[in-house]
């Protein structure tokens, strides 16, 4: 949805994200203040920011993720993090409705990108964490990144021109059946 070159953005894709397996124990003051200082703090000031340069009717996107709905062991402060943004996309839709600004969340669920892999100390726990995870999705799966790509461009482009304050759950069923 290109309005005019060089007059704004029709678009913001917030994709601020870190995280962490570290269970309740183990969480650290810094840890904590990472996580928030990046996907919450990220989250509400990139968009803030962008504010002024947003078209009215545009489209703003905020990365979720399936985790701030479910209770994975070791992922507390992560899925904390990311239902703060699920929060800042319904109250966001509300705040910005009169200049037509939409706010919706994309929530993807396992999704093979090296930060994936990252979360495992080795190639071997990578692997098995991989694993543990396609056997919990629906289709039988990880999340491809052109698959989440596609429902960002969805979200971004004027099919959507009717959702604001959702969230579309690109997660092969994980959440959802």
């Amino acid at each position: 949805m290109i309005r005019s070159w060089g007059r704004g953005l029709d678009v913001l894709f917030a994709n601020a994200s870190v995280a962490a397996f570290v269970p309740l124990e183990q969480v650290t003051e810094e840890h904590f203040d990472t996580l928030f200082g990046i996907n919450v703090r990220g989250t509400l000031f990139t968009v803030q920011k962008a504010l002024p340069l947003l078209n009215d009717g545009a489209s703003v996107i905020l990365n979720g993720s399936t985790n701030a709905d479910v209770g994975a062991e070791a992922f507390g402060a992560y899925a904390a993090t990311k239902a703060a943004t699920r929060s800042f996309a319904r109250t966001w839709a509300n705040e910005l409705k009169g200049r037509g600004i939409r706010v919706n969340t994309i929530t993807p669920g396992p999704t093979d990108i090296p930060g994936l892999s990252g979360l495992a100390p080795d190639s071997e726990q990578a692997a098995g964490l991989k694993q543990h995870l396609t056997a919990q999705v629906p289709l039988g799966r990880l999340g491809r990144p052109e698959e989440i790509a596609a429902a960002a461009t969805f979200l971004a482009s004027e099919q959507s021109s009717f959702i604001t304050g959702s969230s579309l759950y690109v997660d092969g069923g994980l959440n959802q059946i």
